[in-house]
């Protein structure tokens, strides 16, 4: 079988950053690193950007792309200056399988040793089991195997995705424990899945990714010139203005896509990059081109980890260094070129023209089936790897001539090369001694996360203008309904009516806040999960960004519905029941949201957001007042949102000791004697009156607006207080939110 490397796509003259070459920009000397060590991925983009600042001739195109020029007889391919190995060593992860709870067990007719009856009991699966290996810069190491057979959780593993306590073995960075906190400031991770907003283009979405993993002392070119730069390594100049599309928007194809989604992470350069699956759902021409992306990243010196299903004869000429899994086992470790021998030394020689990698993951599969399954397989590896271990050790091209670094000095060493990109010139290594955990201030993080959802918002305005064109048509339906009311005692039951309808209305209309976070929630949990931005950031920005939305909704309904309606108060209670509808659509755009925290799917979230908001209008004082609820359910009427606004609209409305709603007669409109001509309810008046002491006529004010408040139970807090106390709900959801994203959004398997 022919080792050759396969000849090049037609068109595709993207530069490939190997250590026997150097990259030349036009117009620009060639020079060297004055320690003869290969470039890194920031030093090349830093050269781009400095070449089209430096660049002042009119006539000269602006071009994004690297000139590589090969060096074959050059002796400047020194190895990189302090190099990283990640090793992980003896590593195991098992999980507990609750047992089925059978028939035959709750007859007692399982048994176990000793004859006991074990029903529904527990076993323990092996994920992972006793992997050792190393990753070094430079290379790509590739991790094979069928499904199931552990890929993930390997990967999942050495990426920090599993807790330390369930996790045995240990994972060192040059030799040294790597810490948690580090590894996420060091690394990257990109998901299987492409997880990312579809309104926005390929450049929007880099560039974003620049704004949030870039420091804020690069300046906004130095930034655009990085993305643009790593557009054109990325193969995505002819898709930078395209979005990125989903089921309903036509964008990017499938390879573009996951380019982009290793693009978002590795626009800071990190030292290790852990990719699941890149190629899955990949045609072999887009699979190609993405794992060549990849050998690129390594070669700029970074450590590259990824899984991949079966690989094509053209990836694995790509790939440096190769596991292979069998129910959490290895197989086989070590190198493309090592197949050959290994599989000759186990007794199945790999045929001459047959396809390595597909030969071996059936020869896994066919010994998977056996009664003795793949230990023998596994336990030649053991012995095959020892005994190759001496060879391996001596033939590393990288080699100390002093003392060992540590890992600080060795991350210090890199980020002064302009990997893990900071802001600064790159000379002066202490001051980037200690890596800061997040790229930028916390207020720099709101405004890129405001900047994007804006942007999104902009491109779908349907979303708005549903929601906008929901609240309209409920107004102008009140509205023309409760035209006009009168200050009768009907007027009062119907502007009862009306304002319990309207504070729900608010409430209920909020729910369209529920699919908004859950089709980012993944979105966020990724870039939460390394370190993009904090989670307070998201939570506030987000929560600023609402309210321009919401007082557009409140203004509207207010101004249709108050004077039409015929609501009391002139243009200051105008303005306090627009205060009112600010605060109920604050407190429930507050509330939706926490609960979109809580579960992970739309439908549940939906018939939790409307039973929940049924039982807020039950309590609310509206179907039973204060004084009748019984007094084992007074604490939900106190825990209702819609109480608060509804009892600051009633006493907006009702609050004038001047103002009289039934007149002499008119006590009689909701009673039998209604019927009865006005001659013989103005005699029943006159003995009533003289019955008890007060001179009673058809003029007399009965009840006032403060009897209607008391009768309806609202005493206790006034209506500003109301208010506030509506506007502290919506404070309390969103921090309940927040806690929610902090316990919530861990992405760490048990």
């Amino acid at each position: 079988m022919s080792s050759a490397k396969p000849k090049p796509l037609a068109g595709d003259n993207l530069p490939l950053f190997t250590p026997n070459q150097r990259v030349e920009l036009q117009g620009f000397s060639r020079q060297a690193r004055p320690d003869g060590s290969s470039s890194t991925l920031a030093e090349l983009l830093r050269r781009v950007e400095e070449a089209q600042v430096g660049d002042q001739t009119p006539s000269t195109p602006s071009s994004h792309v690297l000139q590589v020029t090969s060096l074959a007889s050059s002796s400047i391919s020194a190895p990189t200056a302090y190099p990283f190995v990640l090793s992980f060593k003896n590593l195991t992860y098992s999980v507990n399988v609750p047992g089925k709870l059978g028939l035959s067990s709750l007859l007692g007719r399982e048994k176990s040793a000793d004859g006991v009856g074990l029903p529904g009991r527990a076993s323990t699966k092996v994920l992972l089991n006793d992997i050792s290996a190393e990753a070094r810069e430079g290379e790509i190491m590739a991790v094979l195997g069928a499904s199931g057979s552990g890929k993930s959780t390997l990967i999942d593993a050495l990426a920090d995705r599993i807790s330390k306590e369930s996790l045995g073995g240990a994972i060192t960075l040059n030799g040294e424990v790597l810490e948690s906190r580090l590894l996420k400031v060091i690394s990257a991770y990109v998901m299987q899945d492409d997880l990312l907003f579809p309104m926005l283009t390929v450049e929007e979405t880099l560039m974003f990714s620049a704004e949030f993993r870039l420091p804020r002392s690069l300046s906004k070119s130095r930034k655009m010139a990085r993305v643009q730069a790593l557009i054109d390594q990325l193969g995505l100049r002819n898709a930078a203005g395209t979005v990125i599309g989903d089921e309903g928007h036509r964008g990017v194809s499938g390879g573009e896509r996951r380019r982009v989604s290793i693009g978002i992470d590795i626009i800071h350069d990190p030292i290790i990059l852990f990719l699941d699956e890149p190629t899955s759902g990949l045609d072999s021409t887009s699979a190609f081109m993405v794992v060549k992306v990849l050998q690129r990243i390594a070669q700029s010196g970074s450590i590259v980890v990824m899984s991949i299903h079966q690989p094509s004869y053209r990836i694995m000429t790509l790939l440096d260094r190769l596991i292979f899994l069998s129910h959490g086992n290895p197989v086989f470790n070590g190198t493309p070129a090592n197949l050959p021998e290994f599989f000759t030394d186990f007794g199945h020689p790999i045929p001459e023209n047959e396809n390595r990698t597909e030969f071996a993951l059936d020869l896994i599969r066919e010994l998977e089936e056996t009664p003795g399954g793949t230990k023998s397989m596994v336990e030649f590896n053991k012995s095959w790897v020892e005994k190759r271990q001496s060879s391996i050790l001596q033939s590393r091209d990288v080699t100390w001539t002093g003392p060992k670094p540590s890992l600080k000095d060795a991350i210090s060493a890199s980020v002064s090369r302009g990997k893990l990109v900071s802001g600064g010139s790159g000379g002066d290594s202490s001051q980037v001694a200690s890596v800061p955990t997040f790229a930028n201030p916390f207020w720099m993080e709101m405004l890129v996360i405001s900047k994007r959802t804006l942007t999104n918002s902009r491109r779908m305005p349907e979303l708005f203008g549903i929601r906008f064109g929901a609240v309209m048509v409920t107004g102008i339906i009140l509205a023309t309904i409760f035209r006009h009311l009168d200050n009768s005692p009907k007027g009062v039951q119907e502007r009862l009516g009306f304002f319990a309808f309207a504070m729900s209305t608010t409430f209920y209309t909020c729910a369209e806040a529920i699919p908004v976070f859950l089709q980012e929630r993944y979105i966020f949990m990724r870039e939460t999960a390394y370190n993009a931005y904090r989670r307070s950031s998201y939570v506030l920005a987000h929560s600023i960004i609402s309210v321009p939305s919401l007082v557009i909704l409140s203004l509207a309904f207010a101004a249709i519905t108050f004077w039409p309606v015929g609501l009391a108060g002139g243009f200051s209670g105008f303005m306090f029941f627009f205060y009112a509808m600010v605060a109920s659509f604050w407190a429930g755009s507050s509330f939706v949201t926490f609960l979109s925290g809580v579960v992970s799917h739309v439908m549940l979230g939906f018939t939790i957001v409307v039973a929940i908001l049924a039982y807020f209008l039950l309590f609310s004082g509206f179907f039973i007042s204060r004084d009748r609820i019984p007094p084992y359910w007074i604490w939900f009427h106190y825990l209702s949102l819609v109480k608060y606004p509804y009892e600051a609209v009633l006493q907006n409305e009702f609050d004038h000791p001047a103002k009289c709603f039934v007149h002499g007669v008119q006590m009689f409109d909701n009673t039998p004697l209604a019927a009865v001509p006005e001659a013989l309810k103005l005699r029943l008046l006159t003995n009533m009156g003289d019955t008890l002491g007060m001179n009673l006529t058809g003029s007399t004010c009965v009840t006032t607006g403060v009897d209607i408040l008391q009768s309806q139970g609202i005493t206790d807090i006034s209506k500003w207080n109301c208010l506030w106390i509506t506007i502290a709900w919506g404070f309390f959801f969103r921090i309940l939110f927040y806690f929610t994203l902090l316990l919530g959004s861990k992405n760490k398997r048990k």
